[in-house]
């Protein structure tokens, strides 16, 4: 889920930094005494400015709180499970593991913390409190892997929040992506004749034992269906996920809740409630299917866009058959490229999809498309221009974006675009919820730029300098601004920033040859339709159209949308024509693999 992106300049992150609320006064004094590049970046000691005196009290009352916090994890689940003895063991194997590592990590992080007080080095001191920062990762990626599930989904999230955790532990929950626990097929028989009353043959002629493919909470069979014959994939969910599921989503809260404790100003609960409100959703696979068949219908009217949403057969809560739509990952370069698809049109065909999914009426928005989930193959059918198909799987996790903030939303993107500052705070405000002084923290959040570009222009290309501002602000102690500010904003954002960052991912894997400008004239357009439309409504309620005064308005509000129009337009036009001079040179010049233009 989550979320994200990347952060303002060095400078408005001294500014913000200033500002952060600290447990104490004294800490506050001591604290704002030092430079900014002293302070630790994330999970403030908040109690080092206590007198000596007191510390070893106040550290066997803490040690205290966390031992009972554990225990009190560990009786839930021994109380969850209590009927049968095996269970019960695993489930308190299962607590313990979770209530063991974060009492460790949280001791770890606090003598670190401690022990940097007394550094004068400041690269020593940075990397010590690195060491400790993958100590920490590496001890909690045994105990994602050990109790799988969910556990391993959280993994997988937290590998992509770059923009909220250290370096660290981001890249050490990166084999978390590719290491799935795959089910027996022995126990996916035994679900099926529990979930449908019929045994697994009954219904298919033939059924893979080796999954295809296996993700943190399903996995994927290839089949044939007895009756007609057909080919289909068949989504099974992991047998011991539905077991285990709410104790699991119960040691995710404690986790999240404990860390918030002992480190106030490293509030992650929001995620712990994300995952809680959106879990169950994505384990009914009923859900599952009557997204996927919104989503379909949804796309048939833009039959110009090569979108394959693959036809669902029959589902139950847990096993979901549809038709089989095989394609090769969006990073498979390799096979774009030897087929001769053109990576400057999958990106923007990825544009034109997600835009439609955010600012289309109506529309779902699927908040999970990672490079699992989306899928490209050759297809010379001449739709949109294109060669290829993108197909698009995993429909477990969709929201409804309400009108009024798409409305809202739509403003902001066009505010930025022009770079109207005035504009931008407005709608920023109405979309997240925010106080205006976040506003440069939330710009480059959405935008996933500096905020110095935000503020002068959006299209710029990205530079490694801006990279290396943005990473310097987050050492400097931004991260807990973003992290408060992520508290406060609506799920529903959260989920938008989560598709925003996944997206950019997925462009940025392509290593396209175009800068941004493309991307944001595809966004505008879907922006500029947006407001027509409401626009449109507005005038419509004034009255009719032909009445002189409508008219006019009618007419303004038309001209604005096809200026954004005309100007894609002509930039694909552009585009069309370098292609073309761009074959025919390679022709002139015997088939050089890269066109001289």
């Amino acid at each position: 889920m989550i979320i994200g992106s990347r952060f303002p300049a060095a400078a408005a992150a001294r500014r913000i930094t200033a500002n952060l609320e600290w447990t104490c006064s004294r800490c506050r004094a001591q604290r704002l005494d030092k430079p900014i590049s002293s302070r630790a970046p994330i999970l403030r000691n908040y109690a080092t400015a206590r007198p000596q005196s007191a510390a070893p009290r106040s550290r066997t009352r803490r040690r205290t709180v966390i031992l009972a916090s554990a225990g009190g994890a560990l009786g839930a689940g021994v109380l969850a499970f209590g009927d049968d003895i095996k269970t019960t063991y695993e489930a308190s194997e299962r607590s313990l593991r979770v209530a063991s590592t974060l009492f460790i990590c949280v001791n770890d992080y606090r003598t670190t913390l401690n022990q940097r007080e007394t550094i004068q080095d400041p690269e020593e001191s940075d990397r010590v409190l690195k060491a400790c920062h993958l100590r920490c990762a590496v001890r909690t990626l045994r105990v994602l892997e050990k109790n799988g599930g969910i556990f391993i989904k959280l993994g997988q999230h937290l590998s992509a929040m770059n923009y909220l955790l250290p370096t660290e532990w981001t890249t050490t929950f990166i084999p978390l992506q590719d290491k799935c626990p795959i089910s027996s097929f022995e126990s996916i028989e035994e679900m099926f004749r529990r979930d449908t009353g019929e045994e697994l043959w009954d219904y298919f002629s033939d059924f893979s034992p080796q999954p295809i493919g296996a993700a943190s909470l399903a996995q994927v069979h290839l089949a044939t269906i007895k009756e007609t014959g057909q080919k289909v994939a068949v989504k099974v969910q992991h047998p011991g996920l539905q077991q285990w599921a709410p104790l699991d989503m119960k040691l995710t809260k404690f986790t999240f809740s404990t860390v918030k404790r002992f480190f106030p100003e490293y509030d992650l609960e929001w995620l712990s409630s994300e995952i809680e409100s959106s879990l169950p959703l994505e384990l009914d696979f009923q859900c599952e299917a009557q997204n996927a068949l919104r989503t379909k219908a949804h796309f048939s009217h833009i039959p110009q866009l090569p979108l394959v949403i693959p036809d669902v057969i029959w589902a139950k809560k847990r096993i979901l058959v549809m038709a089989c739509e095989a394609g090769h990952r969006l990073d498979d370069l390799e096979y774009i490229d030897s087929n001769g698809i053109d990576r400057d049109e999958v990106s923007a065909t990825l544009a034109h999809i997600f835009n439609e999914m955010i600012f289309g009426e109506g529309a779902p928005l699927h908040c999970d498309p990672h490079g699992g989930n989306i899928a490209i193959r050759k297809n010379d059918s001449g739709r949109r221009g294109a060669n290829f198909d993108i197909i698009l799987y995993d429909h477990g996790l969709y929201r409804d974006i309400p009108e009024d903030l798409r409305r809202s939303y739509a403003k902001m993107w066009l505010a930025i675009i022009d770079g109207d500052m005035e504009r931008m705070k407005k709608y920023v405000v109405e979309v997240s919820g925010i106080d205006e002084d976040k506003f440069p923290l939330f710009a480059s959040a959405i935008t996933g730029r500096d905020f110095s570009i935000v503020a002068s222009s959006i299209t710029k290309p990205r530079e490694a300098s801006e990279q290396k501002t943005m990473s310097t602000a987050l050492q400097e102690g931004l991260i807990v601004d973003l992290v408060k500010m992520l508290g406060q904003v609506p799920r529903i954002i959260l989920l938008i920033l989560k598709t925003n960052d996944l997206t950019r991912s997925l462009d940025e894997s392509l290593h396209t040859t175009l800068g941004p400008a493309r991307q944001f004239l595809i966004l505008a357009r879907y922006c500029m339709r947006t407001v027509f439309l409401e626009q449109l409504e507005d005038i419509r309620q004034r009255g009719s159209l032909c009445w002189p005064p409508n008219a006019l308005r009618l007419l303004t509000a038309w001209l604005g949308y096809v200026r954004v129009e005309v100007k894609l337009e002509a930039f694909e036009l552009w585009l069309s024509v370098k292609r073309v001079l761009g074959y025919r040179n390679m022709i002139e010049i015997g088939g050089m693999a890269t066109p001289a233009v």
